[in-house]
């Protein structure tokens, strides 16, 4: 689940039409390559499976198992924000196809493909953090991806702020440096 910063501070409180979203969904670059991953893991996936909706929570988008990509529509505004949803969501697809027991109610779980997503998806690079407020030059990367892990595992009901915490120190150094399907963090 991917969580939108907080909406005081959007610029684009309306976001866009979910018609404008598909076609920036079918515009994503990294969408195609991690597509292919997929498949070579033995999870392909159809045309359908990544889909632009209204949401009624404060979330650009989910990962539902077994069902798709959702992608919040009215949280979006931008080419670059859709971008970073789709290949954030498309991870946590990518890690259930390759864990055949992944369980996204167990916290550990959950924590690794979090950790993962956060990382891979750019979620946590430089100008994104520095447009959330975040300027401090040294660590910021890790930081981000921990505190936005720990917001996403702690919205799981089965994982309390304790829980969520233990699961991330857990598996942190196993599950941040996995780059898979990727040579190398991109």
């Amino acid at each position: 689940m991917e969580f939108t910063d907080d909406p005081s501070q959007n610029p684009h409180p309306i976001g866009m039409t979910v018609t404008e979203c598909h076609n920036m969904i079918q515009q994503t670059p990294m969408v195609k390559s991690l597509k292919e991953h997929l498949e070579k893991a033995g999870c392909g996936i159809d045309d359908n499976f990544i889909k632009a909706v209204h949401c009624n929570m404060n979330i650009s988008g989910g990962y539902v198992p077994g069902k798709g990509i959702t992608v919040c529509s009215n949280e979006l505004s931008t080419q670059d924000e859709v971008n970073q949803v789709v290949k954030h969501e498309l991870i946590h697809a990518y890690d259930e196809c390759r864990a055949a027991n992944l369980n996204w109610y167990n916290c550990a779980h959950q924590a690794c493909s979090e950790i993962r997503a956060n990382k891979l998806s750019g979620d946590c690079h430089f100008k994104r953090e520095l447009l959330r407020g975040y300027m401090k030059l040294k660590g910021q990367g890790k930081e981000c991806v921990l505190r936005r892990s720990m917001k996403s595992v702690m919205a799981n009901p089965n994982c309390s702020q304790y829980t969520a915490k233990a699961a991330i120190d857990a598996v942190w150094d196993r599950c941040y440096n996995d780059t898979a399907p990727f040579d190398t963090a991109p």
